[in-house]
């Protein structure tokens, strides 16, 4: 299935920024490079990028520019783990994982007053999938321990948590995102998740409230 595109022309119309401020925000990282998508069009070469996600970023760089500098908004935007790091109570606090989640990860990530970035994506990731319903608390174990593992090998590049189940037996794999994945017969893909937007969604979280 092609890829919804947008034009740069119709872009900065919809939206109303400038072509500056576009170009700023691109050199500043607030918008990656492999969105700017060069193609051939009946004036010659055009500029076009994924729709979907082009809107989104621009509505959020709009609506946080005025509590947040834009070298901070880079931060926020990129998948690269963050320095921030924050107590057990403050997590609670502020609803990004509950006692419950925390309390069961000890054993697998150590019993700490104050976790790192990274150990907090692992608790968000294990929060988000028990919030879906399709993952039961003991088979969290898996995806901290794959987490745990595994995640330092793809070195800041997005990738993707897959959670897979047949007969009962539970799976997690971290694979490159975008990639497709064929599984055998009878084995469900119970949930994918894009790393890269936990990591975007947990630094808000950790930022701004």
């Amino acid at each position: 299935m092609e890829e919804d595109l947008i034009s740069k022309k119709e872009l900065l119309e919809l939206t109303g920024i400038s072509y500056g401020q576009l170009y700023r925000w691109k050199r500043k990282n607030l918008v990656p490079e492999e969105w700017f998508i060069r193609k051939s069009a009946f004036t010659g070469q055009e500029t076009f990028f994924p729709k979907g996600q082009m809107l989104a970023r621009i509505d959020k760089i709009l609506n946080m520019k005025d509590d947040l500098s834009l070298d901070e908004l880079a931060d926020v935007f990129s998948i690269v783990p963050s320095d921030l790091r924050i107590d057990k109570l403050e997590l609670v606090k502020r609803n990004i994982v509950s006692l419950t989640t925390i309390e069961y990860a000890s054993p697998f990530l150590g019993a700490t007053a104050v976790y790192s970035f990274e150990e907090t994506l692992f608790l968000f990731l294990l929060e988000d999938c028990l919030q879906t319903g399709e993952m039961s608390l003991d088979e969290g174990k898996h995806l901290l321990l794959t987490m745990k593992e595994q995640y330092d090998k793809f070195e800041g590049k997005p990738c993707d948590l897959i959670f897979i189940r047949k007969m009962g037996l539970t799976l997690f794999f971290l694979v490159t995102t975008g990639c497709e994945l064929f599984c055998e017969r009878g084995a469900k893909i119970v949930l994918r998740v894009q790393v890269a937007k936990k990591i975007e969604e947990l630094k808000l979280k950790m930022t701004t409230m």
